[in-house]
């Protein structure tokens, strides 16, 4: 293991003589890492749209369950991963928090292969896909003290950014992976579509084995360990005190907690509201917009000097685009409600490095990773309740008009709660 003895990333010629390759070395290979973790996370929000259509019988309000539930074992999973790094150590931690992803991507694979296989059993393994939903948190922990204060908002940017791109990257190849023979001929056959074709649907879950085994020894030979003071876990959620911990969580719920429920829901929603629409070739546009903008949050902030008011100018994208939204579904107008829905997860994307560049900021150096990983678990939740909103909208109403609505109003409480604490005049924190 490489072990960081004497580790000053504050100290400018320290950074530019030979901190700044050892730190984006390690960004580097925690990207890869946090990438393939959102693969498994959302291994069900694609797959599921397409388990009825090789022999499966479940309701709607079944796979809007299962393409949910990751969020809801992902979100509790990242309160344990926060303070993982602090015991174990960031490289200890990424090595485990990786090998572990083995699990539902295997079972996975096996058991999509039959149509008998119970739905308690494909329950647990939407639970199990939370294993890769908890990375996000060890993994800025881990990665935070590589970096100097100036370039925190840059580096978790390009960190969780391009790692959420992971959502997108397994809505776009699984398409593509379920039609490649020779590759379903190593994994237990095809299964026959309604249409005549046939899938390989293992395919999207077997296909990220090799990369999770060579991301394990990639962290075991060249990730390194920085000296980090280690808090107890008691010192650690000592930060759930503070006022501030509260309110950054409830920005970050806004932002993130929308772009993994959207992530989540936006295949199935396709589906329920536009059937004559193929719903498996747009969804990752979404998600991949959301994504590629992330680190551009943190550097607009990082350049304006203010991660509140990139913040608050996105709010106001995201009330508007919400309201497009509806009204485009109202229409009927898919293209219409698929660019809207762009635009809304371009914001989420954007806010989620602005917020993330406010911590900072407005904490004591040492309470900034568990703050990080504390706000980044509550936000997780919204993959769970955003896909079950949309689906308890679909069955009461039979439309998605009613949680579009309920999430207007939580962006203007945001607006306000943003407005009030870090952007009017004689506020709190200018962050």
């Amino acid at each position: 293991m490489a072990k960081l003895t004497n580790w000053t990333p504050e100290n400018d010629a320290f950074w530019d003589d030979k901190g700044k390759k050892i730190a984006n070395k390690n960004l580097w290979i925690s990207v890869f890492a946090l990438i393939l973790a959102f693969c498994v996370w959302q291994l069900w929000s694609v797959t599921a749209v397409r388990l009825n259509d090789v022999g499966f019988n479940f309701t709607k309000g079944e796979l809007f369950t299962l393409a949910a539930l990751p969020g809801l074992t992902g979100a509790t999973l990242r309160l344990v991963y926060t303070f993982l790094p602090s015991i174990l150590g960031g490289k200890r931690t990424t090595l485990l928090t990786t090998a572990v992803l083995l699990i539902p991507a295997i079972g996975i694979g096996f058991a999509v292969q039959n149509p008998e296989t119970p739905y308690s059993v494909m329950l647990l393994l939407a639970a199990l896909c939370g294993l890769g939903g908890g990375n996000l948190a060890s993994s800025t922990a881990t990665l935070n003290p590589f970096f100097p204060k100036k370039r925190k908002g840059t580096a978790n940017g390009i960190n969780v950014g391009i790692g959420n791109l992971g959502v997108s990257v397994v809505q776009f190849v699984t398409p593509i992976v379920i039609g490649i023979g020779f590759i379903g001929a190593f994994t237990g056959g095809g299964q026959m579509m309604p249409d005549g074709n046939v899938v390989y649907i293992q395919n999207a879950a077997f296909i990220w084995v090799i990369p999770i085994i060579l991301a394990f020894f990639l962290t075991l030979f060249f990730m390194d360990e920085p000296p980090v003071v280690k808090q107890s876990i008691g010192a650690q959620l000592s930060v759930l005190k503070l006022k501030h911990t509260w309110i950054m969580a409830w920005l970050y719920i806004m932002c993130f907690g929308s772009f993994i429920g959207f992530a989540a829901a936006f295949p199935l929603l396709i589906r329920s509201e536009f059937p004559e629409m193929n719903a498996v070739a747009f969804a990752f546009l979404g998600p991949f917009v959301g994504a590629s903008l992330r680190p551009a949050g943190g550097w607009i902030s990082d350049k304006v000097n203010s991660g509140a008011k990139v913040t608050f100018w996105v709010i106001i994208s995201m009330i508007l685009a919400t309201s497009g939204v509806v009204y485009f579904l109202q229409v009927h107008n898919f293209y219409g409600f698929l660019i809207m829905f762009i635009i809304l997860f371009a914001g989420t994307g954007i806010a989620n490095g602005s917020t993330f560049r406010m911590v900072p900021f407005i904490f004591e150096e040492k309470a900034v990773a568990p703050i990080l990983g504390l706000i980044a678990a509550f936000a997780a939740y919204g993959a769970f309740f955003i896909p079950k909103i949309f689906g308890w909208s679909i069955d009461t109403t039979g439309t998605a008009d009613l949680a579009l609505y309920i999430f207007i109003g939580y962006y203007v409480i945001s607006l306000w709660v943003c407005w009030n604490w870090y952007t009017r005049k004689n506020c709190e924190y200018e962050c």
